[in-house]
């Protein structure tokens, strides 16, 4: 039932080239930092990755990026990361480009044992009809375009039918979390973590702050034990160690102001 291991390396065993790896966190927020960073050393490549992003130049999945270690993207936004869209326009990088709640959705049925789900967002659009640019070629023609979904009639109203998004491995970032697997999530870095990690044969998460099981409210855990493979726990400078996509600043108010 122990499940903690305190190497990045041991921590991402098993991970080879080719691999399907569903990775957590939104924007920079709650992104597992530390084991993008153990794939980026130990070089691996051809990776499909799914995330709602990549990161941002040099940052998170961005690492990979720049190293052309991912081939493939399956994610929601391009924004923040002027690589990506340079390799995604460049015919590069493939990218298949999904509504962020389907995504997300996508990877729940994956964890949940649901082949395919039918869904009302998309359709009407290019989503529904096939022809999106997955990946471009040279010319800046399209090389690999989406195809059409199956689109079928229910209650009067039409819907999508999408597939789920199961993945060899993920990779996941918690808060808390305990020997046995259980985790808690911080505010928006809940959006794609949990899901992530059902999705997934094998999944990773490292952790800001190891408990030992018992010390965790059973009603406080966010995701279960079970769908948790390995525990890494991070350093007080690795939990330290996060960034931000933008700061915004305003002038601080002068003293006096108003007398």
């Amino acid at each position: 039932m122990d499940k903690v291991v305190y190497n990045p390396t041991r921590a991402i065993a098993g991970i080879g080239d080719g691999a399907t790896i569903a990775s957590g966190g939104f924007g920079i927020c709650g992104i597992p930092a530390v084991l993008i960073d153990a794939i980026a050393d130990a070089g691996i490549k051809n990776l499909e990755v799914y995330s709602n992003n990549c990161g941002t130049d040099g940052v998170g999945l961005g690492k990979l990026l720049e190293r052309k270690q991912i081939t493939r993207m399956v994610s929601s936004y391009v924004g923040e990361n002027k690589e990506f869209a340079r390799q995604y326009l460049s015919g590069e990088l493939e990218v298949e480009l999904t509504p962020q709640g389907t995504l997300a959705e996508r990877l729940r049925a994956a964890g949940v044992g649901i082949p395919a789900f039918y869904t009302r967002t998309g359709v009407g659009t290019q989503v529904a009809t096939g022809g999106l640019p997955w990946r471009y070629a040279e010319d800046g023609s399209v090389a690999v375009a989406s195809p059409p979904k199956p689109v079928a009639d229910f209650g009067g109203s039409s819907f999508l039918l999408e597939q789920a998004l199961p993945a060899d491995f993920a990779l996941v970032r918690a808060w808390k979390g305990d020997r046995h697997g259980n985790l808690v999530f911080r505010m928006a870095a809940r959006n794609f973590n949990p899901v992530c990690a059902m999705a997934a044969k094998t999944a990773v998460a490292e952790v800001e702050h190891l408990v030992e099981p018992g010390d965790l409210d059973p009603d406080s855990i966010h995701l279960p034990g079970v769908y948790i493979d390995r525990v890494l726990p991070l350093t007080t400078a690795q939990v330290a160690d996060k960034g931000m996509e933008r700061l915004t600043t305003r002038p601080r108010p002068s003293e006096f102001r108003g007398e």
